[in-house]
């Protein structure tokens, strides 16, 4: 706006481009605050049933959007509130493999940072092996940030039977509808042939 003698007057609000390009300067520098680093993972599925005295393999892969240094990881067993520290180790850099520490006899640590995988084995499990098991690390390249994920692991005497009489007898019923849909199109095909000859 100009004044009356021609000098130019700076308005009391601001232009909508500049509210718009604050605006979008805000909403970066919170995006970029509050995007999330460190992120630890056991899989789809949260559990598993395994017969005693078998081997199992407990899951757990680990990301992170801006790398890790020094990445602190392990293993530990929820023992009626008591946490048991099964495995531990750190990964220097990315594509280092971890220096581990094993704290107990029947665990053996599978994972492999070139995989971003530290998961364990725990072999001849028994009915005290069930439980929770937690995967836990911390990457000082983050801030130390930290993130952990929980494992159930249930042992059971025999393997239960799954009854899928139910499925089998939907695809049946779904796979006769289909075939006899197709039958009839192809005699509705060969009908029209026969009347236009």
């Amino acid at each position: 706006m100009a004044s009356v003698d021609g000098t130019p007057r700076v308005c009391g609000r601001l232009r909508s481009g500049d509210l718009l390009h604050a605006g979008l300067a805000l909403t970066l520098l919170l995006g970029v605050w509050s995007v999330g680093g460190l992120e630890v993972s056991t899989g789809k599925v949260s559990s598993v049933e395994a017969m005693n005295g078998s081997t199992v393999l407990l899951p757990c892969t680990y990301s992170s959007c801006i790398g890790i240094k020094n990445l602190h990881f392990n293993w530990q067993y929820n023992d009626n509130g008591t946490m048991n520290m099964l495995c531990g180790g750190d990964i220097p850099m990315e594509g280092v493999e971890p220096k581990t520490t094993v704290y107990h006899e029947r665990v053996e640590f599978v994972g492999s940072s070139k995989t971003n995988n530290i998961s364990i084995l725990l072999w001849n499990i028994t009915f005290e092996d069930q439980g929770e098991y937690t995967c836990f690390a911390r990457n000082p390249k983050e801030k130390n940030r930290n993130h952990s994920a929980t494992f159930t692991l249930i042992v059971v005497d025999q393997m239960r039977e799954i009854d899928n009489t139910l499925t089998v007898l939907i695809v049946s019923v779904l796979g006769g509808v289909i075939g006899l849909v197709i039958i009839i199109m192809v005699v509705k095909a060969l009908g029209v042939r026969l009347l236009r000859n």
